[in-house]
């Protein structure tokens, strides 16, 4: 007999890895089904409803509010320095207006976050969307760009560009609070109709990011291997990521959605509202 499984997004850069070693290594049950893709797929897959849980760009949850619940404890975030989310320039930040800025496709919260900044110094770039997987395209066809994930550690930005900003710091300079680039969410319709199934997802996602943290020397070294890069800058990464979502965190949410709302990026004030099965 067929049964029909349950499909939950997963974020395919190294910063969730602590939340899925678990579900990696023996605890994904059989009706379960982990969906892998970058945020920008992702976000759109839980909006069609081809998946029902998933990480998604924090601001994107914030543009779809009503649709969605954040799950507790979880999400992608730092205190600071970041190193997968960089802005490279040619020039300083000051400098962009009319210049051309290479936005990815793949994070709705950095891109909003950049726009926000830019819209707060009264700078004007001209915004691009495109690759920015390709170093020698980019440094040819941009004056600037957003790289996030995986391609920001992996590629020698630094010698293409002559600054390279980490909008974590960024973040942390204008508010002295942590930046939440990612959050878990369950579609609010299929968490109205399956409300212990999500509690039951929720506990597996818990379960498994404390199996990560407790393996976090072997996610450093498969992570190095896989990026070709040394172990000692995987866990310099690692030290830097957050995976709970705590008060702190939360305001800190709340204040971003709160000026992306005052700069007209979103068009109604996102309301925060969790998964609560009680």
């Amino acid at each position: 007999m067929n049964i029909e499984k349950t499909k939950m997004g997963k974020i395919s850069y190294i910063n969730a890895s602590p939340v899925y070693y678990g579900l990696d290594n023996g605890l994904l049950p059989d009706w379960l089904e982990m969906v892998p893709d970058v945020p920008s797929a992702l976000n759109r897959k839980i909006m069609e409803g081809r998946i029902v849980i998933s990480p998604i760009s924090a601001a994107f949850y914030a543009m779809n509010h009503r649709e969605l619940l954040l799950l507790p404890d979880l999400s992608i975030s730092c205190h600071g320095r970041v190193m997968s989310v960089i802005l490279v320039s040619r020039y300083s930040i000051d400098e962009l207006t009319g210049k051309t800025v290479l936005l990815s496709r793949e994070s709705a919260s950095a891109a909003s976050f950049l726009k926000m900044i830019f819209h707060q110094k009264n700078i004007a770039p001209v915004y691009q969307i495109g690759d920015v997987n390709n170093i020698e395209s980019v440094s040819k066809n941009a004056d600037a760009a957003l790289i996030i994930g995986d391609t920001a550690l992996t590629l020698p930005w630094h010698q293409q560009f002559n600054h390279c900003i980490d909008l974590g710091v960024l973040w942390y300079e204008m508010t002295h609070l942590p930046f939440v680039f990612a959050v878990w969410v369950v579609r609010r319709s299929f968490a109205d109709s399956n409300p212990l199934l999500v509690k039951k997802i929720h506990a597996l996602l818990m379960a498994s990011k404390a199996a990560g943290y407790q393996h976090l020397d072997k996610i450093i070294t498969i992570s190095a291997n896989k990026l070709s890069i040394e172990e000692k800058r995987i866990k310099e990464y690692f030290d830097l990521l957050f995976c709970d979502l705590n008060h702190e965190k939360i305001k800190a949410m709340g204040i971003f959605f709160d000026s992306l709302f005052d700069q007209g990026i979103l068009t109604e004030k996102a309301e925060i509202g969790f998964f609560n099965p009680s």
